[in-house]
């Protein structure tokens, strides 16, 4: 007789971190109040109230900006190899505390723990470990060594740390000052690496950062001592930071939204594309720019590979952020599980096949079941808008022509995905794809010292690798 066996949870302990009732703005090495109203930041998962965060108003905003500016004098003046040494101890410091930044970030963000722990946290520390390699190294790179000076950066809620780490470490590399804008929705990881800050003994005012929503971001990017803007999020948001910033001679990147194909031939590995294909849209709840959330696979192996595919989404383990065995945690926000809805109702109604696996999903916190549009038209909003959820629109191709033709019919252009087993195919297909990042067998792989970034409606720049260091130097 065959035993059934029962799940067992394993949670990770909270234990590790220690929540403060109440965080201030991180401004000149030290913590202080915000003059605007504090707002409360929420675990997605069960929605009870994490902290109180302050509220930075443009005053605050204006004496951050006025701490990173008389710091820049003293950093930018810092041999390259002594800047190294500081962002050589924030990475020793980020890998110390891993454990600690990896729950607080499951319990700000509602990712789950074995995403945070084992992708998220290595990325960050990867990423100053690069940069502080490279501050020594800046006048070999063919840049010049002109740093640009102050650097004000504004991060989404989906990777807060990564992104934090993208923005911040070739900044300090390079010999800028920052500060920095963390999302409303997920500012404790970034006061904690406040904290790493001063751990590390980095002078004060290099890095300040100052919390708050939509307001104090825009006070950042308007501000008028600021040389450098670097935004990560939605493209309505990157336009109006393009027309807040034209004429004025600050330098601008900005990592925008995505749709991107990942595209499945016939000769495919299947089992391996399946798993490309759930890592592609179900990974972080599919909050991810560049998440392959069109699934473009060639009419002759449409049955099997989507068989296979709902066989695999079935296995999901959707819940409890916390439990090591979860695959796909809670959705960031009321507001944005609002949109994810909004978007799906739309795709039924417009005419697309939908589908979920039976799972029970929590009673308090905010949820998703991983979902798959099937009969998808290009026409379909699903198939064009981002919808910043686990939720797959799936379209079919015949030749490999008609797949580039199909791919980039989109005003986005920041990742896409190839699975064949022919390398002269995927040569052919990146060569034709309007796709900053194309992924060859593979999705969502990562690593510092490759550059990232779109076209289009994606934004511009490349954040990443030598190209990181670009943005922010005066070249």
């Amino acid at each position: 007789m065959m035993a059934i066996f029962e799940y067992a949870p394993a949670p990770e302990s909270r234990d590790v971190v220690d929540l403060r009732s109440s965080y201030g703005l991180f401004v000149n090495g030290e913590f202080v109040e915000g003059s605007g109203k504090p707002f409360k930041t929420v675990n997605p998962a069960t929605e009870e109230t994490l902290a109180e965060v302050a509220t930075a108003t443009s005053d605050d905003v204006d004496r951050a900006v006025q701490a990173a500016r008389k710091a820049f004098g003293v950093w930018s003046a810092l041999p390259g190899s002594e800047r190294a040494k500081y962002l050589f101890r924030i990475a020793r410091i980020i890998q110390e505390r891993a454990r600690e930044l990896a729950v607080l970030e499951s319990l700000d963000n509602g990712k789950p723990i074995r995403e945070s722990r084992d992708f998220d946290l290595p990325q960050v520390a990867a990423h100053f470990f690069y940069y502080a390699g490279w501050a020594d190294k800046l006048e070999y790179a063919g840049f010049g060594m002109k740093p640009l000076g102050v650097a004000g950066q504004v991060i989404p809620w989906n990777f807060p740390l990564l992104m934090l780490a993208w923005k911040v470490a070739p900044a300090l590399a390079c010999g800028n000052t920052v500060v920095l804008k963390p999302a409303e929705t997920t500012p404790l990881t970034a006061l904690l690496f406040a904290d790493i800050c001063r751990q590390a003994e980095l002078p004060p005012g290099v890095v300040n950062i100052v919390t708050g929503a939509g307001e104090t971001g825009a006070a950042v990017v308007a501000h008028p001592d600021v040389d450098k803007v670097a935004f990560t999020g939605s493209t309505e948001v990157g336009r109006i930071i393009a027309r807040t910033v034209a004429g004025t001679g600050k330098k601008l990147t900005l990592e925008l939204g995505g749709k991107a194909a990942n595209i499945v031939f016939e000769d495919a590995a299947i089992d391996q594309a399946v798993e490309g294909i759930v890592n592609g849209i179900f990974f972080n709840q599919g909050h991810v720019c560049c998440a392959g959330s069109r699934l473009l696979v060639q009419e002759s192996i449409q049955d099997e590979l989507l068989a296979a595919l709902k066989r695999r989404v079935a296995t999901l383990r959707v819940g409890d952020p916390l439990d090591k065995n979860t695959d796909v945690g809670a959705v960031n926000s009321a507001e944005q599980l609002a949109k994810i809805r909004r978007l799906s109702e739309l795709g039924e109604s417009e005419g697309a096949e939908r589908w979920s696996p039976a799972c029970e999903l929590p009673e308090r916190g905010f949820w998703f079941p991983p979902t798959l549009f099937t009969g998808v038209a290009q026409s379909h909003t699903i198939a064009r808008e981002e919808v910043f959820g686990p939720v797959l629109s799936v379209l079919t191709f015949r030749t490999p022509a008609e797949a580039v033709e199909k791919a980039n019919n989109t005003p986005y252009g920041l990742s896409a995905g190839v699975w064949t087993e022919k390398g002269s195919r995927i040569l052919w297909m990146a060569e034709r794809l309007r796709a900053g990042v194309v992924w060859a067998n593979t999705f969502n792989k990562f690593d510092p010292a490759s550059p990232f970034g779109g076209y289009k409606e994606s934004g511009f720049g490349r954040e990443g690798g030598l190209h990181g260091l670009e943005a922010y130097l005066d070249v």
